[in-house]
């Protein structure tokens, strides 16, 4: 795979390669902590607007700004409440993204032309020193076309985006498969009360542990950030979140389609369903970090529909239940009628 020319290594000359193809507008897909995303520079028009018609991403929808340390937050955000500080402190770098009043400058290409931005140092060595390197912020969403599964491995961005990037000009920086799997916890800190976006890789219970206080919870309306569409990280295969319960009916009313399980190791599934490989424990912190490979799996092997048993929903389970829900919505038109979790339906 390596002999591609759109993949780079991840050794020093590859390193700066990246920052090179940054600073003179092209794409590069970064490995972070959560999922793989698609680097420009952040303060050109022109190349952040590539980002979007490599994806087919709808111009409105803002995407989140990397950056390489906290200090270079002033350079982003007009105001940083005084409260804000301890939750930098706590979780950068790392899978937190934080929603600020944007600076003066700040490309409307950036925000999706909101007052806000996103912002985020991730914790990826490897992205750390391309970032060091570049010297400014990276907007990067997921390296995949628009809607689809998120990518966790450099092989998944070439899969997605390989026709739509130019080798010479773009590139993939190969940097192993991503530890998280889910994206960034967005948390919206423009409010009185701090309110999580989307859920991610730091549960909602740390936030309010670090802020001493509640913080809401608002995972579906209008694109006040990355992820907040009901139907989103989807595969091909259709998508039903059930419990362990309703599989058995669920493949009776599916038929002759092929069907695929993914669950608990001790629940049993009835002959001829294709059993997706389930993390021992199955946990929502083991089962986070493969959940996409196996949504994409669910499409390799040709299911037509694949039903899910979520983990537990504390902590880490929140983000996934909430990828499951979206991934169900953007993969199907109806639902599992009475699924463990009220909803078979995707963003």
């Amino acid at each position: 795979m390596r002999t591609d020319p759109l993949l780079l290594t991840t050794d020093e000359s590859s390193l700066e390669r990246a920052a090179h193809l940054l600073r003179a507008g092209g794409l590069v897909a970064l490995p972070t902590e959560t999922v793989y995303g698609l680097g420009a520079d952040a303060r050109s028009a022109a190349a952040v607007s590539r980002i979007f018609a490599a994806k087919g991403r709808p111009p409105d929808h803002p995407v989140i700004v990397h950056l390489g340390y906290a200090a270079q937050v002033d350079e982003w955000a007009r105001e940083v409440p005084d409260w804000v500080g301890p939750l930098l402190d706590a979780c950068w770098p790392g899978p937190l993204t934080v929603i600020l009043r944007r600076a003066a400058g700040v490309l409307d290409a950036v925000t999706g032309g909101l007052p806000t931005v996103g912002l985020r140092v991730p914790a990826h060595p490897v992205t750390r020193e391309i970032l060091r390197r570049f010297g400014g912020g990276v907007a990067a969403p997921s390296a995949n076309r628009f809607g689809r599964v998120s990518p966790t491995t450099a092989g998944h961005v070439l899969a997605d985006l390989g026709d739509h990037l130019v080798a010479g000009r773009d590139a993939i920086v190969d940097g192993g498969p991503c530890r998280g799997g889910l994206e960034s916890t967005i948390v919206d800190c423009t409010l009185d009360t701090p309110a999580i976006l989307r859920p991610g890789g730091v549960p909602a219970e740390r936030i309010e542990a670090i802020l001493g206080r509640s913080v809401q919870r608002v995972v579906t309306g209008p694109s006040r950030a990355p992820g907040m569409l009901s139907a989103h990280y989807a595969p091909t295969a259709r998508v039903e979140v059930v419990t362990a319960e309703q599989i058995a009916g669920r493949v009776r009313a599916h038929g002759a389609r092929r069907t695929g399980v993914l669950c608990a190791v001790d629940v049993t599934v009835p002959a001829g369903v294709v059993r997706l490989d389930a993390p021992v424990p199955y946990s929502a912190e083991l089962l986070g970090p493969v959940l996409y490979a196996r949504l994409r799996d669910a499409d390799r092997i040709g299911l037509d529909v694949l039903l899910v048993v979520p983990p537990g929903e504390s902590g880490v389970g929140a983000a996934v239940l909430d990828r499951l829900r979206r991934a169900a919505t953007g993969s199907a038109t109806g639902s599992a009628t009475g699924s463990a979790t009220g909803s078979a339906t995707r963003p």
